[in-house]
């Protein structure tokens, strides 16, 4: 059966943080669906990139994915903390055999949500004063369990491959990059 991941963006998130997330897993044949916080309506992102996603937010399908991928924006991170429906599925998914990966400052729903106890995860270097708990720690990308975190746009392709490879497999993962010309 085909992996699915479950991407959730509101007005705000960061675009390359989403978009290349997406381009990268169906690359590599994952199942890929973007959720809009706010419906099915068109989302302007951090740069003013307006992006249609595929269904409005359904906290039912993001719990059935194999992946919820959380991308940055300072406003779409804004807005993802303050929906109780997305902290709920993201406590509920840290129990289940799926996987949560977060980018940027996306960390901060996580850590709203109360999952990053006694984790290891990175985020945005200037928002790292903002957690309380678990243990934040400088690399590109951080995979502690089924938790994947990430530091931001520029490392939005490490992140994907890293989500890819967990997702498909370490082949798959180094053949999207190849074709991609992408050196890990």
């Amino acid at each position: 059966m085909k992996k699915q991941a479950y991407v959730v963006m509101a007005d705000g998130s960061e675009e390359m943080e989403t978009v290349i997330v997406v381009d990268v897993l169906r690359r590599g044949g994952i199942d890929v669906c973007v959720a809009g916080i706010g419906g099915g309506r068109i989302l302007t992102s951090s740069r003013g990139v307006r992006i249609v996603p595929d269904e409005a937010w359904n906290s039912e399908a993001a719990k059935q994915a194999d992946a919820l991928v959380i991308p940055g924006g300072a406003a779409g991170v804004d807005v993802l903390r303050m929906d109780e429906g997305v902290k709920q599925v993201v406590g509920e998914r840290m129990f289940m055999e799926s996987w949560v990966a977060s980018i940027c400052a996306g960390p901060l729903v996580l850590h709203d949500a109360g999952v990053l106890k006694g984790r290891r995860f990175t985020s945005y270097p200037s928002v790292r004063n903002e957690f309380s708990e678990g243990t934040w720690v400088d690399e590109r990308v951080v995979r502690d369990g089924r938790l994947i975190t990430s530091q931001g746009p520029g490392t939005a392709f490490d992140f994907a491959l890293a989500l890819l490879e967990v997702l498909a497999d370490a082949g798959t993962a180094a053949q999207v990059a190849a074709d991609m010309l992408w050196n890990r």
